[in-house]
């Protein structure tokens, strides 16, 4: 069988924002010398993670993610951001990215929820659009497999206080009913965006058999409800047709078990290791399935620097990369 690789990844790569840029109003901008650092260091990562695909959350600008990869002095041929600012407005939230040195045949933003993944928030109101648009993008290999990357950044655990448009707090922080109903914001706006995303996977995968890829960061762990509101995956041991719009971890399909870990993770919270980031696949990247054209081979997560301290121009996530073995055509 004659094979190739295809070499994903996913990172956050925390508030990749140009030089003198307010991007939090309770943050300071980067001097020309922290953003240097970050570029630099951002650019360090990529080299070593070496992958066809990246994507990328936590962009403020695209200039910023386009200096990155130029310090990475790595071949990308697109370098996109497209929900990023871009006329020097301020936005509320940064923007996902994809980095790729393949084929791009088309890209387009998920920015309105449907209908039915529309929550009314508590003291919010209805939310009808993501926070952060995921990015769609369809991509061809040299050899001809055509498949469709998502990049998604969910909303995180962060409680969801109120604030003014000057950020100044609405909210009493030290009331624990105030912190557990921001929490139950934070929750329904995270759950609202993955039944969005599961609305648009399962219309991309319906009725074919091209590959899809989802990564991201998911601000949960694989086994929560919402990452698995969006693969779905327990319920193809009930109905086995739901394999066809399914999704799968790739620390779980990985084909080399040898290499499989039994603690994985990409973030570190108050000294405990979670797993946020993730990649999951649909069956043609299964082998078990009969509409593979390929298997995960092995997985890896590039996060040392999370044990080195937090610095502004590093990232408190680690970058994910799976390594796919891909059929060529006879």
């Amino acid at each position: 069988m004659n094979v190739t690789t295809l070499t994903v990844a996913t990172s956050n790569v925390m508030n990749l924002a140009a030089p003198n840029r307010v991007f939090y109003p309770n943050q300071d901008p980067y001097s020309a010398a922290q953003y240097q650092r970050k570029v630099e260091w951002l650019g360090q990562r990529l080299a070593a993670v070496n992958a066809d695909v990246v994507a990328v959350q936590e962009v403020w600008d695209e200039s910023a993610l386009k200096a990155a990869v130029h310090a990475s002095a790595m071949r990308y041929s697109t370098v996109i951001a497209p929900s990023a600012e871009q006329n020097g407005q301020l936005q509320g939230s940064p923007a996902v990215g994809l980095v790729t040195r393949l084929d791009v045949l088309a890209t387009h933003s998920l920015r309105d929820l449907p209908v039915h993944a529309q929550v009314d928030i508590p003291d919010m109101g209805l939310v009808t659009q993501f926070a952060r648009p995921p990015l769609v993008a369809k991509l061809r290999m040299k050899h001809g497999l055509v498949f469709t990357v998502i990049t998604a950044h969910l909303k995180s655990k962060r409680p969801k206080y109120l604030i003014d448009d000057q950020g100044k707090h609405l909210e009493d922080r030290d009331d624990p009913a105030v912190t557990a109903r921001a929490t139950l914001r934070s929750l329904l706006l995270r759950a609202s965006e993955a039944t969005g995303l599961r609305s648009t996977i399962a219309q991309l995968l319906a009725n074919t058999h091209e590959p899809l890829v989802l990564m991201g960061d998911f601000n949960d762990s694989p086994h929560s409800v919402t990452t698995q509101l969006m693969a779905a995956t327990g319920e193809v041991a009930y109905n086995r047709r739901a394999r066809d719009t399914a999704l799968y971890n790739v620390w779980e399909v990985q084909s080399e078990s040898a290499l499989k870990r039994d603690v994985s993770y990409s973030h570190i919270y108050q000294g405990w290791p979670e797993l946020l980031d993730h990649i999951l696949v649909s069956e043609e990247f299964v082998p078990t399935s009969r509409f593979s054209v390929g298997d995960v081979r092995r997985v890896d997560a590039f996060n040392d620097h999370l044990h080195e301290g937090r610095h502004r121009h590093t990232s408190d996530h680690g970058i994910v990369r799976a390594l796919f073995r891909v059929q060529l055509p006879d």
